[in-house]
């Protein structure tokens, strides 16, 4: 096996790897993002099948995972663009086996800034940590908490504001 073979093959390996260890987290933000299970199923693959097709120049990528997050969101973002009507939602996410009604929290996420919903997104459904998220979205560590403190904020806000 040539050296180029080998190092395809193990580029394929670790997409591989990333995809059963993340499929549920990169599905989770992308219904979040594009607010339909369906079209976040379709943004998962595309995601995988363009890691795939560009494997070769995974090597210059500091960080597979954050490169396949960053191409989920462009993904999900170009879907956006195509049917912005259902983007931007917080999915019914099962909370002990049961769904969750969120009401009027869908609109006040949906109304963040979208570096705020991303960050939301990445930390919560992802479970990514902070230093992760810094690398997708392209900022300093510090720009994360402070991003993310910000959405906490907007939403304890508006939940306290819901009558009782």
């Amino acid at each position: 096996m040539d050296q180029v073979s080998g190092d395809s093959d193990r580029e394929l390996a670790v997409i591989e790897q990333a995809y059963r260890d993340g499929y549920v987290r990169f599905l989770k933000v992308a219904i979040a993002m594009l607010g339909d299970a369906d079209r976040a199923r379709d943004a998962v693959q595309e995601t995988f099948a363009r890691a795939i097709r560009s494997r070769r120049d995974l090597r210059r990528v500091e960080s597979v995972h954050a490169w396949l997050w960053q191409t989920l969101l462009n993904v999900c973002r170009m879907e956006q663009r195509h049917r912005p009507e259902a983007a931007n939602v917080l999915p019914d996410v099962p909370a002990n086996g049961h769904a969750v009604d969120w009401g009027d929290l869908r609109a006040v996420v949906a109304a963040l800034p979208e570096r705020q919903r991303l960050v939301l997104f990445l930390r919560h459904y992802a479970d990514l940590d902070y230093a992760r998220i810094a690398a997708v979205v392209g900022v300093e560590r510090g720009t994360v908490a402070a991003t993310l403190h910000a959405a906490h904020h907007k939403i304890r806000q508006a939940i306290e504001e819901v009558p009782q």
